[in-house]
């Protein structure tokens, strides 16, 4: 027998047959229904007779990637007729009884069955040897081969898809990661201009400025405040996507009263054309991150000045409610559209219908995972009268007066 081992181009093929785990359980089915000692599935090509799979009972020798001359074997018959070969007794058979196969490789009894592609395309064939006679010439038999030669015919096909779906969630992987680290380094290194700007505002904020000016500098310092508000939520998502959600850091040492208050006065600054008015009854102290509860409230208010009727007012409520402290920003203008509801709170997917939304939509999702990792939630309520954010975070024990 002529054996060749080596690493080929039909590496592929191989590799193909061999994920398959329909495969082997069809060729030890052949050797049980059958008695024949070697089943295989062969990729066979115009110079080529490569072995893709086998089930060895007789030592035939011959294990995946092992290859014979195309020409010593039957198979090389079958792709070339496209039809199969069966023969149940070589010494009594008129056609294969002085054939060389048979002769070389010792063998009595052989069936060859081809195996295409979906599109028609010739693979190779699913085939079997014995060293003994064995009856194969019943139809049952052949109908067997010719299913199972079909089914990984077919199997070849789903693995090929399988492998591009792989491949395409892999790439689109791989895209998002380079996304996300660029927003992450972006966001990063705006920090500095932005301060830059910030501290030079500032300095001109003491400068005693006409009133166009002194108005301008209003102006920029609302811009800036958004910018420097959108810097921290595309930080805070990068962090997220790294750590697998918004980290907190809670006590219960302090209130949150100041937080609010401080946190209204510095939106009022900026944006003096709207009234925002306040309404706190948080006794004592309460277990929360301060800090996560100021950036949560920012957004929603830079959200309520953004999207809310101009000119009316903004409310903001803080109250303890059955065990929970519970956070309200409401303003007055246009319902928000039933069809960007469901999608409020994911990243990215800010609407447009109705609202006239703008930006990158990581606001409010910061917001609601702020409310998520304080173990509570931010809901929203919305008609023409009013729209109101609802954020709830649970306290346990008796609350301290």
């Amino acid at each position: 027998m002529t054996l060749h081992t080596k690493t080929h181009d039909l590496q592929s093929d191989i590799d193909e047959i061999g994920r398959s785990v329909l495969v082997p359980t069809l060729l030890e089915t052949v050797t049980l229904a059958t008695g024949m000692g070697f089943a295989a599935v062969a990729r066979v090509t115009e110079s080529r007779w490569v072995t893709c799979r086998a089930v060895d009972k007789i030592f035939f020798g011959l294990k995946p990637g092992d290859e014979l001359d195309v020409e010593s074997t039957l198979c090389h018959e079958v792709r070339l007729s496209d039809q199969e070969i069966v023969i149940d007794d070589v010494k009594n058979d008129p056609t294969y009884c002085n054939h060389h196969t048979p002769r070389t490789y010792g063998i009595q009894s052989y069936i060859s069955v081809p195996i295409h592609k979906k599109d028609g395309t010739f693979f190779g064939t699913l085939c079997a040897i014995d060293p003994e006679p064995r009856k194969l010439k019943s139809q049952n038999v052949l109908e067997m081969f010719r299913l199972f030669a079909k089914m990984i015919g077919d199997s070849l096909e789903v693995d090929l898809k399988l492998r591009e779906s792989e491949s395409a969630v892999l790439q689109e992987r791989h895209l998002a990661e380079i996304q996300q680290q660029f927003i992450a380094i972006l966001a990063h290194d705006l920090r500095n201009p932005v301060s830059a700007l910030d501290a030079g505002l500032r300095l001109l904020e003491r400068e005693k400025l006409e009133q166009p000016s002194a108005k301008v500098v209003t102006l920029m310092k609302a811009s800036l405040g958004r910018m420097s508000n959108l810097i921290e939520n595309l930080l805070d998502r990068a962090r997220q996507r790294h750590d697998g959600g918004i980290v907190i850091e809670r006590d219960a040492d302090a209130p949150l009263e100041p937080v609010i208050l401080q946190i209204v006065s510095e939106i009022k600054a900026v944006s003096p054309d709207h009234v925002i008015e306040c309404d706190i009854d948080l006794r004592g102290n309460i277990d929360c991150d301060r800090e996560r509860i100021a950036q949560m409230l920012s957004n929603l208010l830079r959200n309520a000045i953004t999207h809310g009727a101009q000119g009316r007012r903004i409310e903001v409520a803080a109250k303890r409610a059955e065990g929970e402290v519970v956070l309200s920003v409401a303003n007055e203008g246009k319902a928000i559209p039933a069809d960007i509801l469901p999608s409020l709170f994911l990243p990215f997917q800010q609407g447009t219908a109705g609202r006239n939304r703008k930006g990158l939509g990581l606001g409010l999702y910061i917001a609601s995972e702020i409310a998520k990792a304080h173990g509570g939630n931010l809901s929203v309520t919305s008609d023409d009268d009013q729209t109101k954010f609802i954020f709830r975070i649970p306290q346990a024990g008796a609350f301290e007066d």
